[in-house]
């Protein structure tokens, strides 16, 4: 609310000071520039026509006005009762319709929606040539995606890996079918044997009878579903056990 007062209030002073230069210098006969109402030597253009717009500019360490049918780029027109103004765009506009609405963007940024940013939202790529986001032509199977060869979303039937949509999943991966996403095979990975444990007769009723002996080695990673399984986890040899059976003990009892 204040910007068009200050405008206006500008507009105002310039005028009155072109106004009192015009009377000083009444004596040379001078025409205003096209689509001037009036101006002064110092100041240019204090009033336009109707329906064009004032537009203030520096020359040097004097603004200079100037009244146009449409704003320059980096400006855009607002209209009031009195006057016709051009306004400087936002930053971040090359040019624009209105205060909210940019229609052309600086190097490094790309409009979208009115807007210029310095990235585009999902399903559109930043055109560097236009500055704009324009929307993605996504490769096959692909329903949503961030450049041609960059997917972030497959069609139902299809596999998500790395950007790209796939019918099977290629070697050395394997579809999991909840998150329809083609994730690396996981193959079984083993320690090393234990030592053999004690060799360890069936029955001990005969002496250097035969027995078994066992080891193990643990599972250090599972496989996946369609991984490499693991390999045999424990290991049964047979054995003679040579240790001698103890004599029995021999009780006696003493008569009186």
């Amino acid at each position: 609310m204040w910007i068009p007062l200050l405008i206006w209030m500008l507009h105002l002073m310039i005028l009155t000071e072109g106004q009192d230069n015009t009377r000083r210098s009444s004596s040379v006969s001078r025409v205003c520039p096209a689509g001037c109402v009036s101006c002064s030597a110092l100041n240019g253009c204090l009033s336009c026509k109707p329906r064009l717009f004032f537009h203030l500019e520096l020359d040097g360490m004097r603004q200079r006005g100037s009244c146009l049918s449409s704003c320059p780029r980096g400006h855009y027109g607002r209209r009031f009762p009195h006057i016709g103004t051009c306004t400087r765009c936002k930053d971040e506009c090359a040019s624009c319709f209105s205060e909210h609405f940019c229609t052309h963007c600086h190097p490094g940024h790309f409009l979208f929606g009115g807007k210029c940013g310095d990235s585009c939202p999902i399903g559109f790529t930043a055109n560097t040539v236009l500055r704009e986001c324009t929307v993605s032509e996504c490769c096959t199977g692909c329903e949503v995606c961030v450049r041609r060869n960059m997917c972030v979303r497959c069609r139902a039937d299809l596999y998500f890996l790395h950007g790209q949509c796939h019918l099977t999943c290629p070697k050395g991966f394997e579809p999991d079918m909840q998150l329809m996403q083609c994730t690396p095979q996981v193959h079984c990975e083993v320690g090393g044997w234990t030592n053999w444990g004690p060799c360890i007769q069936r029955s001990s009723a005969r002496p250097y009878r035969r027995g078994q002996e066992t080891r193990d080695r643990q599972v250090l990673k599972s496989p996946s579903v369609s991984g490499d399984p693991c390999p045999p986890v424990s290991q049964i040899r047979k054995c003679v056990n040579r240790k001698r059976p103890k004599s029995p003990r021999l009780h006696f009892t003493l008569l009186e």
